[in-house]
């Protein structure tokens, strides 16, 4: 079956400016412009077009999303039992915060009483899907899988408390790290105490700390641009001094160190 862009916008739910905008970009191109110069979509349109908006869905922006699926090696039914597996994630996500508002409601109403570490857990456990999302592949491949799903469960047990001192911890690495790259010194008194609020930060999520890595941790901030781009965000090269200061920090290289 073929599709006029207007059909094809209303089967899926979008602008036909949305779909004007895949073909410009090279992202969803018509099967074929019929005599009277009109885009017209066929099957492999229409299901390119169903893996793009389950990508978009998943919080992926539409470069990589174009990468992907221009990509000679795309699978489609690879791609489509990703995609399952993730909303099947998104799904028990949601389902533990509709079960936290429920609770809160019950407790509200004198029905039972509900214990402050209960209020917190579906957002924790978001916290866990976007780490995972995130960097979860390679933090795996660097630190195996135990590590990761202890530090996961560490998460999950934590306390208001605990939370919010360590959010307030990693404010607080920031908030040094910008005061020691102004000196350009990471042996530096400020530099160092960066590192070691780094630390800090660090054992609460993993609950043993050494220094080995520790100083591959600061490693991966250089060699991953997402870990680069947020330590730089407010000041280029922000993640290569703290690199440095903990590698001082660590004895891990001694050519950084005084």
């Amino acid at each position: 079956m073929e599709y006029t862009i207007q059909k094809l916008g209303r089967l899926a739910g979008i602008s036909t400016r949305a779909l004007r905008y895949y073909d410009e970009i090279d992202m969803l191109k018509p099967a074929r412009l019929n005599s009277s110069g009109y885009r017209i979509y066929g099957q492999a349109e229409v299901d390119r077009l169903q893996q793009i908006l389950f990508y978009k869905e998943l919080g992926i922006g539409l470069e990589e999303i174009k990468a992907i699926v221009t990509s000679p090696s795309f699978d489609g039914e690879k791609a489509l039992l990703q995609h399952r597996q993730k909303l099947l994630e998104k799904r028990v996500q949601l389902d533990q915060l509709i079960a936290n508002v429920d609770k809160t409601l019950a407790q509200k109403e004198g029905r039972i009483i509900m214990e402050n570490k209960e209020k917190f857990e579906g957002f924790k456990q978001q916290l866990i899907n976007e780490n995972e999302k995130s960097f979860g592949k390679e933090i795996r491949e660097k630190y195996g899988n135990e590590k990761v799903d202890l530090s996961n469960q560490i998460i999950k047990n934590m306390t208001k408390e605990q939370h919010t001192e360590i959010e307030k911890l990693g404010a607080e690495v920031i908030s040094v790290l910008e005061e020691a790259f102004a000196t350009g010194d990471p042996a530096g008194q400020l530099a160092q105490k960066a590192a070691d609020l780094h630390r800090q930060w660090l054992s609460f999520y993993w609950g043993s700390y050494t220094k080995e890595a520790h100083a591959g941790v600061a490693q991966m901030y250089v060699d991953d641009e997402r870990f680069t781009a947020y330590y730089d965000k407010n000041q280029p090269g922000a993640a290569l001094f703290l690199r440095d200061a903990i590698l001082i920090y660590t004895n891990m290289d001694t050519s950084l160190n005084p």
